[in-house]
């Protein structure tokens, strides 16, 4: 038995960088995009050669494994092992070198592929390769799979990018390899030289031929290019500590032709037919991947077809030559740089879409048992046949696919016959796994049929390895087993990939998760009520680790300001994974590493939007607060502010608010409040309003209104912190026409609701008035039970307004988002919650729905400001967008999150990263606003934000619209 202990020590007194034996590091990196799981001793984070040495010698003289991992994005299994796992994200992770003149550049293995297009960019160049992973791949990941993306068909593979690597071999050498035999381990040579006629005919020839080791590469008519056998070899053979790259001129104009199909197969057949016109791009996919159509051509499955030239027009023409040369069904030619990034995210975010099929799971016609809602699973992710079969291939594996009674949707890199699909395998129970088993082998069989490769890009890992022999046969498998021992002899180097593989039904990650369901508060109604299926979701596509908020998206803004794999989404659902599966983490819902990973979750719901597959990580933690601290002690925070509500309400009955706002004026009791409160000693409490929304309300003279009627929810936040904007949007509700009216009691004798047809029906009463709430506030602090109990009563104070049937029109998106989704999810068994659910407005919606011929008050105003996140992750900005355009505010607002977040910035502990939130994105575009710019917030943790960071009033959309009524009537309506 090998000893192991004495490792940690060991590797503490020997390395400068991180060691992690603990619970949280080792959860983080179970897996990693693929199907599989293992358990690794501890994690080391090196900061240089000097310290993957080190690892390597403690770890050779204790026979443990070694395995090097980038991003984690790898979908064969490669990036994950059983001993010390190599993360080099953390500290190697430079640009050392970019020189122009040459085309070239230096850097390490943890380098994101984003940061040196960024840095190159300026000078027209670009590193040619570029998966869709993009923005969270490593050059270390990229070496090690020979990654190519989409953009293959014009600038190859990584190792067709490769001059020179600086690796470690096992036993501590350091070589420096490249061609002409350049740093090869002593016998290589030899060995190659031995076995030249079959290293000459035995690989397929064809441009995506990722399977096995580039022995080939070696050839003396090929340069004997060390660098280039070395890629694609998955981290068995050395470990990477830098890299020469060869850069490509970038094209100073694009274009993006989409071209439309009536299936997949038909558009695989036409893709051959355009490599004569050197198009940059020639991807693929089928309408079953994308969730709304919007923006593509009309057809069953589509082409993008990428062409460059030295101007728009000359790219314009290029991909005009190509639709006209293409036999397509319609097509769209775009130039326009955000047009065409919105396009190709459609593409990129295939891999996640992919995983869920377009229904709930269950049984197939035939009676096997499906994945729950859908699932879908790599595992035969990326074959890749030559190009003019292309189409012909896809028929057989339809056709295969049916054979087994199983479902997945093809899509990829068409122009070089490189297809990924992911496939409702039933991974979760034996018979589910031998059809896996049986299918793998006979879709292996039918690859090589056809003349290709097992893998086109993503590597063999465990996925595909054992199958090797079948593309290879036996007598090369052995010369790979052999090249593995000259590198490796100890076999040390993340051993079961490649060569002498594990069966690639062993260690799937399903098999530890319990066989019964979690017992949950939650609905999950999009996995079929299972918290496992909710959880599982994440299959380690990592977007959430993207360093830099892109266009509209917010996902994740914790990890953008901590740079920690723990405090992204994919982090937290591999935290709450292991939480399940009961090791490494053995405390279930008492977890002290889960709670700390998902303590810097701001609930922003960004994941749910942004991440492919739909993670919801604000309701995952919302569910394991609720488990944590049942029958224990809570935070103050959890009382203070979750809790809020309750107290205002308070407040409101015994008119205390100028008392209140007085004492917390004086700094000595202010900081007694905060400390008590588990508020944040950095923040300002904010002022409470003098005067409640609800009481200006039954304060005022009704207006003479004759049009639709719609219900204005009195939030907590407008309620009793901003009834400006409430009187705002009643300003603006009745100029467009519409009564107005306050739950919660609304009684309909008949008639429609909200076409202006049914006043005399309708009676309004004012008694309980403002009880309302839409119970964020116990959500977000995990405080379920009595969530329920609010918004059980809330349904019942909105009993009249449901029989009417009157819109509700909610004017913080925060609330809204949560009667939207939190609701109906909580509360599902009362089918009164769907019915408010549907009935939930935004500002704009409202007008744009009940008042579509209304024109707003010409503002004409630039603004300026962020998209509320609860707005962009699940109620949708375009009405917002169309107000805006009417009444002649101009410009986008940003996306990312204000990092206020509700509670989350005012608890303890949170201000840094809060202000790391605002200052990515928000606070920045504030500070350049020109004179005169409308500075839009509509939430009021956003607007505090703005007013406690940068002393800027932010204003809701009703404010500014308000404004403009008055100015143009010469005084207040």
């Amino acid at each position: 038995m090998t000893d192991h202990s004495g490792l940690e020590a060991e590797l503490r007194r020997a390395v400068r960088g991180e060691v992690g034996f603990g619970v949280t590091a080792r959860a983080l990196v179970t897996m990693d995009a693929s199907n599989y799981r293992r358990v690794p001793l501890g994690v080391v984070a090196p900061r240089d050669a000097d310290d993957v040495a080190a690892v390597l010698e403690a770890c050779r003289a204790r026979g443990v494994p070694v395995v090097a991992r980038g991003g984690g994005t790898s979908i064969a299994g490669q990036a994950t092992g059983t001993g010390v796992v190599l993360d080099f994200t953390r500290h190697m992770n430079d640009l050392l070198e970019l020189d122009p003149g040459t085309r070239t550049a230096v850097v390490q293995p943890g380098l994101v592929l984003d940061r040196l297009q960024e840095a190159a960019a300026p000078h027209g160049l670009r590193f040619g390769p570029d998966p869709a992973t993009h923005s969270r791949c490593t050059f270390g990941g990229m070496i090690g799979n020979n990654s190519c993306g989409s953009h293959s068909v014009a600038w190859g593979t990584t190792a067709d990018s490769v001059r020179e690597l600086s690796v470690v071999t096992a036993r501590g050498r350091r070589l420096r390899l490249g061609r002409d035999w350049a740093g090869a381990p002593e016998g290589l040579r030899e060995l190659v030289e031995g076995e030249l006629a079959r290293l000459r005919t035995g690989f397929p020839d064809l441009p995506r031929r990722i399977s096995g080791y580039a022995l080939d590469a070696l050839l003396p008519e090929k340069g004997a290019d060390v660098a280039r056998s070395f890629c694609g070899s998955e981290g068995t053979l050395g470990i990477l500590t830098e890299a020469a790259v060869r850069l490509v001129e970038e094209p100073r104009a694009r274009a993006l032709a989409v071209l439309a199909y009536g299936d997949e197969s038909a558009a695989a057949e036409a893709a051959a037919g355009l490599l004569p016109y050197r198009p940059l791009t020639v991807e693929g996919m089928a309408a079953d991947l994308v969730r709304s159509p919007a923006g593509l051509p009309e057809g069953g499955a589509w082409l993008f077809v990428e062409t460059g030239g030295d101007s728009a027009a000359e790219a314009r023409a290029r991909a005009q030559d190509i639709v006209r040369a293409a036999d397509v069904v319609d097509a769209l030619v775009v130039t326009d740089p955000a047009d065409r990034r919105a396009l190709w995210r459609i593409r990129e975010d295939a891999s996640g879409t992919a995983t869920r099929m377009p229904d709930d799971g269950g049984t197939s016609p035939s009676g096997r048992r499906r994945g729950p809602a859908g699932e879908a699973w790599p595992g035969w992710e990326d074959c890749a046949v030559p190009p003019a079969r292309l189409g012909a291939y896809l028929r057989d594996f339809r056709a295969l696919l049916a054979a087994h009674d199983l479902r997945g949707t093809p899509y990829g890199h068409f122009g070089d016959g490189c297809i990924h699909v992911r496939i409702d395998f039933d991974l979760l129970t034996e018979a589910g796994v031998g059809r896996f088993r049986h299918f793998s082998g006979e879709l292996a069989d039918l690859v090589v049929e056809h003349g290709g490769s097992l893998s086109g890009e993503h590597g063999d890992g465990q996925a595909r390895a054992e199958l090797l022999p079948r593309m290879y046969g036996a007598e090369m498998v052995a010369l790979f087993e052999r090249a593995k021992s000259v590198w490796d002899p100890d076999d040390l180097l993340n051993p079961g990939m490649l060569v002498r593989p594990a069966p690639l039904d062993t260690n799937l990650r399903f098999s530890v998760l319990p066989h019964r369901p979690v017992d949950v508060a939650f609905g999950y109604p999009a996995d079929g009520g299972d918290f496992r299926a909710a959880v599982r979701r994440c299959v380690g596509v990592a977007k959430c680790r993207t360093a830099a908020a892109t266009g509209p998206a917010v996902m994740c803004p914790s990890y953008r300001a901590t740079g920690e794999e723990e405090h992204s989404t994919r982090g937290r659902a591999h935290l709450l994974y292991e939480m399940l599966a009961g090791d490494p983490v053995t405390d279930s819902w008492r977890s002290t590493e889960v709670r700390d990973a998902l303590d810097l979750c701001l609930s922003c719901k960004g994941c749910r939007s942004d991440c492919p597959v739909g993670v919801d990580m604000a309701t995952y933690k919302a569910e394991f607060l609720h488990h944590h601290y049942a029958g224990r002690r809570r935070p103050a925070a959890h009382h203070s502010m979750g809790r809020l509500p309750e107290w205002l309400r308070w407040v409101a009955r015994t008119r205390t608010a100028p008392l209140l706002n007085a004492l917390a004026a004086v700094g000595p009791l202010a900081r007694v409040g905060k400390r008590l409160g588990g508020i944040a000693p950095e923040r300002d409490i904010p002022r409470l309003a003098p005067q409640t929304f609800s009481r200006w309300w039954r304060g005022r003279r009704p207006a003479q209104a004759t049009g639709g009627l719609v219900v204005l929810w009195p939030d907590t936040f407008t309620e009793h912190f901003s009834p400006s904007v409430g009187r705002a949007a009643v300003r603006v509700l009745e100029a467009a026409g519409l009564r107005v009216a306050l739950p919660p009691t609304l009684l309909s004798h008949g008639g429609a609701i909200g076409d202006g047809t049914s006043k005399s029906a309708i009676s309004l009463l004012t008694a309980r008035r403002g009880r309302v709430c839409c119970g964020l506030t116990y959500v977000s602090t995990g405080q379920l039970d009595r969530a329920r109990a609010v918004l059980r009563r809330t349904l019942d104070l909105m009993e009249p307004v449901l029989r009417a049937g009157a819109p509700v029109v909610v004017l913080e998106p925060s609330c809204a988002a949560a009667l939207r989704t939190d609701l109906p999810e909580l509360l599902y068994d009362d089918p009164r919650a769907a019915r408010l659910s549907s009935a939930v407005l935004t500002f704009a919606e409202a007008l744009g729905r009940y008042a579509p011929d209304w024109n707003p008050p010409a503002v004409d105003r630039p603004v300026a400001g962020q998209t509320h996140c609860h707005q962009h992750a699940v109620l949708g900005d375009t009405p917002d967008r169309r107000l805006r355009e009417a009444a002649g505010l101009t410009g986008e607002l940003r996306g990312g999150c204000c990092g206020l977040a509700g509670n989350f910035g005012f608890e303890e502990g949170h201000f840094e990263v809060s202000r790391a939130c605002a200052e990515e994105q928000l606070l920045p575009v504030v500070r350049e606003a020109p004179e005169g710019t409308a500075i839009l917030a509509d939430g009021f943790s956003c607007r505090t934000q703005l007013e406690q960071l940068a002393g800027v009033r932010g204003r809701h959309l009703a404010e500014v619209l308000a404004e403009a009524l008055d100015m143009r009537t010469g005084g207040a309506g």
